[in-house]
């Protein structure tokens, strides 16, 4: 850390002068931009440590990388009747009907780990919390996230340094995935969305948390409260999994409290003071209502990882419990339609030849199968009812 240091005083009176002056000057001019930067008697100090982003570039690439193992797996041409983009050989993508975000099939999703409340609950596979996470539906999803990404977690690490946001990314994820696997139990759920809101989250909790060494912090917490709106207001979208942004962004929200904790502004200053000297007395190094929201927000984290694991892992669908929450993630129009629930289809077996039909919606579909094992069968119940 630099700064320009003041010339020594003549006296201990001086220099509680000249320190009271400075906390005066420079507690107005706080600023969040600069990673922690703020200017004072002419000259620029570093209030707080200013890190090196690499952990989340290294997030970015490793999602760009899973995604070219993911359709090198797919295999588009080899699995498919006509790819998109087929000069690409192996990299090719699914049929724009089949996956019209540019990317692999369903199938191979599921077989990379795409969250699938079945395989947690019946086949004992936890880890596919964690693993949808790091896969992506298509180009263009991954393009959305991984900008995101870099927009949003770079000024963190700045900040905060890559263990808390490396693990409030991760946290955050992991709940995104948890409450999408408690409401959305027929469909498959890929995407680093929920640990995204996650970070959202954490922003928005930091301000709170922090507020005192903020300036112009209604202008912060209404632009932050905006872009959340706007994001979590897209997620009403058909196909897209709200519940995990909901999931992520609470889970970031109380993460922030116990991760992002800042000082009192006084404190760090008294620190900083030339010959040790401490003209104050600030003895406490956070304020009453940082620790308060600090043993709140880690109770309710604990709690609600566990109540919602234990439901999980019963096979409990949370929409028993909470008939409008299906419209936190998709609100029917006339333009579309939400299947919240769970699809059925009828269907009859010939040989190899398939005849289905959703329930739902009527429509019937006859298909040459090779492989009749349970996954194939809803992948294609779900095309027909979607």
């Amino acid at each position: 850390m630099r700064k320009n240091d003041p010339p020594a005083p003549s006296s201990a009176g001086e220099l509680r002068i000249n320190v009271q002056q400075q906390q005066q000057e420079r507690r107005p001019r706080r600023r969040r931009g600069g990673g922690g930067e703020a200017n004072g008697n002419g000259g620029d100090f570093t209030l707080f440590k200013r890190w090196l982003a690499w952990l989340v570039p290294c997030f970015v690439a490793a999602n760009i990388l899973i995604f070219g193992v993911t359709m090198y797996a797919n295999n588009c041409p080899k699995n498919s009747g006509s790819c998109v983009a087929r000069f690409l050989g192996r990299f090719s993508f699914q049929p724009l009907k089949e996956n019209p975000l540019l990317g692999p099939s369903s199938k191979t999703l599921e077989k990379m780990g795409a969250l699938e409340v079945a395989k947690v609950v019946q086949g004992h596979q936890a880890w596919r919390l964690i693993t949808c996470i790091w896969l992506h539906a298509g180009v263009f999803h991954l393009l959305a996230n991984m900008l995101s990404l870099l927009f949003i977690g770079i000024r963190l690490e700045q900040e905060f340094g890559f263990v808390r946001i490396g693990m409030l990314y991760t946290i955050s994820g992991f709940g995104g995935s948890l409450l999408s696997a408690l409401f959305i139990q027929s469909n498959i759920s890929v995407g680093a969305s929920g640990a995204l809101f996650g970070l959202l989250g954490s922003m928005l909790s930091e301000l709170i948390t922090n507020w005192t060494i903020y300036a112009n912090k209604l202008a912060a917490l209404l632009t932050l409260l905006f872009i959340i709106v706007l994001n979590l207001a897209l997620g009403l979208l058909p196909h897209v999994d709200n519940f995990a942004h909901i999931g992520g962004f609470i889970s970031g929200f109380l993460l922030g409290f116990i991760f992002l904790i800042r000082p009192q502004f006084g404190w760090v200053n008294q620190r900083r003071v030339p010959g040790g000297y401490i003209p104050s007395s600030v003895k406490s190094k956070h304020k009453t209502y940082q620790y308060v929201l600090w043993v709140i927000s880690l109770l309710f984290l604990i709690t609600g990882y566990t109540v919602g694991l234990v439901m999980l892992l019963r096979g409990i669908d949370a929409n028993k419990y909470c008939s409008w929450c299906r419209y936190m993630s998709c609100i029917p129009s006339s333009k579309w339609n939400c299947h919240s629930g769970q699809m059925y289809c009828q269907s009859s077996q010939t040989g190899d030849q398939l005849s289905m039909t959703c329930m739902a919606n009527g429509k019937s579909g006859v298909y040459i199968l090779s492989d009749n094992s349970t996954s194939t069968l809803k992948n294609l119940c779900y095309k027909l009812c979607t």
